[in-house]
């Protein structure tokens, strides 16, 4: 179904991953990231190792609120409002809701994060002079995927972050035009399915 296709971007299924301690103040650093940005505007290029690409805009205001509108000629819209995620295919017509106990919200959205090795535990990293990439996994929700974060270092911020789909397809989302900390209407989170156009029947 193409809804998992797209829900991939956010939430995850697992993956093996290999355990690997890092230094605490960079496990600090990420933490203090996450946990301080409020609210983020960005667009963003999706990639998948299928090829198949896509090109959108993203809202998140936390804790679990989230819209990520595509571009055409993808015509999907996903939008959490902190209760439900709604996933709006327009091109069948089809608006599914999720619950949020039913799928757990990447870490995108979550709010008081704590990479402490039991709620989440970080599984592979990477930093080079411009960069660090961290895998971090959920011990706890084991049916939940390990995500990939890619962040600049100076500054430090969210850029990039990758899951694997239920097919064994990589899905990697890359950030541009990053704004956080931003005022962000209400209206964003809510959503509202457009009225079909109304017909005519013309005069004989």
């Amino acid at each position: 179904m193409r809804i998992i296709a797209f829900l991939a971007v956010l939430f995850g299924f697992i993956v093996p991953t290999q355990a690997l301690d890092i230094d605490a103040q960079k496990i600090k650093q990420i933490e203090d990231y996450l946990n301080n940005v409020a609210t983020l505007k960005a667009g963003f290029v999706q990639t998948a190792s299928n090829g198949s690409s896509a090109e959108g805009s993203l809202f998140v205001q936390k804790p679990n609120k989230i819209r990520m509108e595509y571009n055409d000629p993808m015509n999907v819209l996903i939008v959490g409002d902190g209760k439900n995620i709604t996933y709006h295919d327009k091109d069948l017509d089809q608006v599914t809701n999720i619950d949020y106990d039913d799928v757990p919200a990447s870490l995108i959205l979550a709010n008081n994060i704590k990479i402490d090795g039991k709620q989440i535990k970080v599984s592979n990293y990477y930093e080079d002079a411009g960069s660090t990439v961290v895998t971090l996994k959920y011990p706890s929700k084991p049916e939940i995927a390990p995500i990939t974060m890619t962040f600049t270092n100076n500054p430090f911020a969210l850029r990039q972050w990758s899951i694997v789909d239920p097919q064994s397809v990589e899905v990697i989302v890359s950030l541009y035009n990053v704004e956080t900390d931003v005022d962000l209407s209400g209206d964003l989170f809510k959503f509202k399915k457009a009225k079909s156009p109304k017909t005519y029947k013309g005069k004989k």
